[in-house]
């Protein structure tokens, strides 16, 4: 079985019920629900929550919510790994083979049934334990500086101050959107950023973490002006 799950615990403290908070007119979970929906990759789309109302917006959107994720996995600490690992464990309890899971956040409204079919080809292309969603930094990191104690400026990598913007390798980051598995992969607890992951390259139009008022704003300004282009 090929498993979609949808991680959305309540208790989001700088943007408060942010996972079901109207974005662009439907709840911000729902775009997630659609897009696995979309995709035609998932034999079943679960969302993992400790939320009574959030697992009723989830279900209203056509999600699963079978079982509420227990206290012990939904504190600030709780990284995305261990609430998987539940819910593929909890599958297999009820006798479910579960064979490839892909984690899609709750809160990643640009996320888009293709980029979640290409995931699962490459995870299948390069027998990956993982495959998940990059996008490039806009600028080199190698040219990224700190603010000192004294409020002065240094760079993190003062070799490459004379380095030609164009000669310093790209580096890519996390895009938040969605990280496809192996089950056995989630249920060893193997790390996603190193290994046998494999990228699923976004471009930086169509990445936008939002973890603050202002990002939000920010994702809302950026989805309408793709839907309007599109």
């Amino acid at each position: 079985m090929r498993l979609a799950v949808i991680p959305a615990r309540g208790g989001s403290k700088r943007i408060p019920r942010k996972n079901i908070r109207e974005f662009c007119g439907q709840p911000m979970i729902a775009r997630s629900i659609a897009a696995a929906t979309a995709s035609a990759c998932f034999d079943r789309v679960i969302v993992s929550t400790d939320d009574q109302e959030i697992a009723a917006v989830a279900a209203a959107y056509g999600a699963e919510v079978p079982f509420m994720r227990p206290a012990e996995l939904s504190d600030d600490y709780i990284g995305t790994i261990p609430v998987i690992a539940h819910a593929i464990r909890w599958l297999q309890q009820q006798g479910e083979e579960v064979a490839e899971v892909c984690c899609i956040y709750a809160t990643a409204p640009f996320v888009q049934a293709s980029d979640l079919q290409h995931g699962l080809s490459l995870l299948r292309q390069h027998d990956a334990d993982y495959a998940f969603s990059v996008t490039s930094y806009a600028f080199p990191i190698q040219r990224a500086v700190r603010i000192t104690e004294q409020g002065l400026v240094e760079m993190f990598a003062p070799e490459q101050f004379a380095t030609r913007s164009q000669d310093l390798e790209e580096a890519f980051h996390d895009a938040g959107q969605f990280y496809w598995g192996k089950a056995k992969a989630w249920l060893e607890g193997k790390p996603i950023f190193q290994g046998q992951s494999v990228p699923v390259i976004l471009p930086r139009t169509r990445v936008q973490d939002i973890d603050t008022q202002e990002d939000w704003v920010r994702a809302e300004m950026l989805y309408r002006l793709l839907k309007a282009e599109s």
